[in-house]
């Protein structure tokens, strides 16, 4: 018997030249369950991956349009569980959008316009990296827009993503929830990171002050938007790691696809 009672797949997921490397990373203080942990966690998600292959392969087939929205707090995960998705996934029939701050143009323009002209083609999936619900958060919270603004937003939301729906496109909302210490702490990793430096924007900045100011905004946009036929899939993120597959095992759960039995991260 093995000092830590691993099992022998255990021990043989241990051995890989994966493991070995992070366990060598951590110097002195190795902890081999944290490691095997990390390893189960790749294993489940590459197994997850070659199911979005297929589920894009679905989606390409049979010319469906497939948009989802990753929402959440400054530093919640988004992006790199964005990353995750569409790793493997043919790049010739999904995009990633991501609008910088509109132009003088667009701000003349219907708000929703802008997000219409990116929304999904036949056979292509669509991740928006925020979307249109800045609106009814980041833009009021830090004075982007008007209260006439806001609430005319608030009005047209739900019979907008309707339109969507009922002209056959498969809307997903996804919202990434972290807590103000763990946003803080990634805040520091990524001010202490000259790779990640550049992720740091002005409104980053202020999101600690304004911690309580997002999250009434956040609770109005909920009670207003989480509907029957358009909900919210609220993922705990302080984990990124279970955020990542939680994300998309709902994915996978949604589109209609000829899915195989999928198994836990303790298979």
């Amino acid at each position: 018997m093995n000092a830590f009672n691993f099992t022998d797949k255990e021990l043989r997921l241990l051995s890989t030249n994966r493991a070995v490397k992070m366990m060598l990373q951590q110097g002195e203080e190795v902890n081999p369950n944290r490691v095997l942990r990390y390893m189960k966690y790749e294993r489940y998600l590459e197994r997850l991956q070659v199911e979005l292959i297929k589920m894009q392969q679905w989606v390409i087939d049979k010319n469906q349009r497939v948009c989802i929205l990753f929402e959440g707090r400054d530093a919640a995960g988004k992006g790199g569980a964005i990353r995750r998705i569409t790793h493997y996934i043919n790049p010739r029939h999904y995009k990633v959008v991501a609008l910088p701050k509109p132009t003088e143009q667009e701000r003349g323009q219907w708000y929703f316009q802008r997000y219409i002209n990116k929304l999904p083609n036949p056979g292509e999936i669509v991740l928006f990296d925020r979307s249109w619900y800045n609106r009814a958060v980041v833009e009021p919270v830090n004075g982007f827009c008007t209260n006439e603004e806001y609430n005319r937003f608030m009005n047209e939301v739900n019979n907008f993503e309707s339109m969507l729906i009922n002209d056959g496109i498969i809307l997903v909302k996804f919202y990434f929830s972290i807590t103000k210490e763990e946003q803080a702490r990634r805040f520091e990793d990524i001010k202490s990171n000259p790779l990640k430096r550049w992720k740091m924007s002005p409104v980053d900045e202020r999101a600690q002050e304004l911690w309580d100011t997002y999250t009434d905004y956040k609770e109005r946009m909920f009670a207003h938007t989480h509907t029957d036929k358009n909900p919210w899939i609220i993922l705990k993120a302080n984990r990124k790691t279970s955020a990542r597959v939680k994300a998309i095992e709902h994915l996978l759960g949604r589109i209609p696809y000829q899915q195989k039995e999928l198994f836990g991260l303790e298979d």
